[in-house]
């Protein structure tokens, strides 16, 4: 089965796919060794794993680069983030075009203004609707597999206001969206009326400490939400476990007192599957 079948299928089957974000090849690894059946690969943890913000720096030869390394990692579908295309129409096109030959399963594409920001900053800026749907019309003639889940976001909430963002988001599924992902609704009230007004698949964006309140998974379920995404938990996850072996580091000159936080030299090197690359070698 394709990961792009086998994403419908997961979509399909009634309840909420979870597909924590990656933003390497080694973070991609890790969500399918933890038993998830989706990876999202995130726009905004992979442009601060260069150590830049989340603001349109990176350009889309470095964000390909990147998401390839996070599907040759996993056998997992992989939602990747196309931001806002990488720019006008021609741009929507080659890139929709390059990640699905690269082998991502769905995208989604965003209506802010390129450069875009990260959907819980502030000080957001949106191209007209009409704009967006045409990005969307040009996403859509360009995929090749019918099963490929083209995901169209709105970060309108924090700019025009919550029933004009319902409006964009109803005029993107018109033009041909799959999936709808409204972002950083701010109350479960929201929540549930981008539930109950907005017919097909929809996606959640869900993290610690974003704009949007935290909602079990079972309830976004039960509400109609098929996808839900964790972008940056993992990475920030990941620095924090960095900043404390470095102060230790610091400290004492090594890390043999966190010992029990380390993972095994053994097990680091079945996680990146050494003993089978080394097994090629010998024919």
């Amino acid at each position: 089965m394709t990961v792009t079948a086998q994403l419908r299928k997961h979509l399909a089957s009634g309840t909420s796919l979870v597909a924590p974000g990656a933003y390497d090849g080694l973070s991609s690894r890790l969500v399918e060794l933890a038993g998830f059946q989706a990876v999202y690969a995130s726009g905004g943890a992979i442009a601060r794993s260069t150590a830049l913000p989340d603001i349109g720096v990176l350009s889309f030869s470095e964000v390909l680069e990147r998401i390839e390394k996070i599907v040759d990692a996993t056998t997992l579908p992989v939602i990747a983030d196309a931001d806002t295309g990488f720019g006008g129409g021609p741009n929507v096109e080659r890139t929709v075009r390059a990640f699905e030959r690269i082998g991502v399963a769905a995208l989604h594409l965003e209506d802010q203004v390129f450069p875009k920001r990260c959907g819980h900053l502030n000080d957001k800026t949106l191209i007209a609707p009409s704009e967006m749907c045409t990005k969307i019309r040009i996403a859509r003639q360009a995929l090749q597999d019918p099963d490929f889940v083209l995901i169209a976001r709105t970060d309108a909430i924090a700019v025009e206001g919550f029933e004009a963002a319902l409006d964009r988001a109803e005029a993107y599924i018109e033009a041909g969206a799959d999936m709808i992902f409204v972002e950083a609704p701010e109350t479960l009230a929201q929540i549930e009326a981008i539930a109950h007004r907005l017919p097909g698949l929809k996606l959640m964006n869900m993290f610690h400490g974003g704009k949007t309140p935290m909602v079990p998974v079972e309830t976004l379920a039960a509400l109609g939400y098929q996808l839900v995404i964790i972008p940056s938990d993992l990475q920030r996850a990941a620095i924090h476990a960095m900043q404390q072996t470095l102060a230790e580091i610091m400290r004492s000159g090594d890390s043999a007192a966190m010992d029990d936080q380390l993972t095994r030299f053994t097990e680091r090197e079945a996680i990146v599957r050494t003993q089978r690359y080394l097994a090629l070698e010998k024919g």
